[in-house]
């Protein structure tokens, strides 16, 4: 007996395909359009880019970011930072022999109670003591944890992305060692106000 075959649907046929943009404090740029049969399957889904396609920056290409779809505005999906990191070959042509990296992480609420994780990556011209990496460190922790305390979550991921608080810690912490490069190499977001008022009810 010959089976019945059956009918295969087309699944992509029933789906439409959602812009994805990024938050305000990224200039609203289309990231590209991800496809649902229902918009409501788009929350909550981490869509990720490089700098590089919301500045059109060539030099900004090595660093990774990830945004966070929160809700739908018709058929255009609004979304959260929710994340960077350095492209593991750019972290990877930073390190050099004969030269200390100091790394760091700190966990910070910003001033409108977002909470994020932040890895602080320093890079010396050549190998320095111990005394001066708790140093370096120090300055890593007090410029970060200040920068959150005054700055609201969209201007603290728009200056840890784009390098202001890097370049602030760079100036404060070459007194202590000369240092080659100071970055921000990683964040992610941990908490947002609406779960604390979620968790709290």
């Amino acid at each position: 007996m010959s089976k019945r075959r059956k009918r295969v649907r087309d699944k992509w046929r029933n789906k439409d395909w959602y812009p994805v943009m990024t938050p305000s404090y990224f200039g609203n740029v289309q990231l590209g359009a991800v496809p649902a049969d229902n918009p409501k399957k788009i929350i909550g889904r981490v869509v990720d880019a490089t700098l590089y396609d919301i500045t059109n920056d060539f030099a900004h290409q090595y660093l990774k970011m990830y945004f966070q779809v929160t809700e739908m505005d018709g058929k255009t999906a609004k979304t959260v930072f929710k994340g960077h990191e350095y492209s593991r070959d750019y972290l990877r042509s930073l390190v050099r022999r004969r030269t200390t990296r100091v790394d760091t992480v700190i966990n910070v609420t910003t001033k409108d109670s977002y909470g994020l994780r932040v890895a602080v990556s320093a890079f010396t011209l050549n190998r320095v003591k111990t005394s001066q990496e708790i140093a370096i460190r120090s300055v890593m922790s007090r410029i970060v944890g200040e920068k959150a305390t005054v700055l609201t979550f969209d201007q603290f991921a728009q200056e840890m992305v784009l390098g202001k608080i890097a370049s602030d810690i760079y100036n404060e912490a070459k007194k202590m060692a000369p240092l080659r490069h100071v970055g921000i190499r990683k964040s992610k977001l941990t908490l947002q106000p609406t779960e604390m008022v979620a968790t709290a009810a």
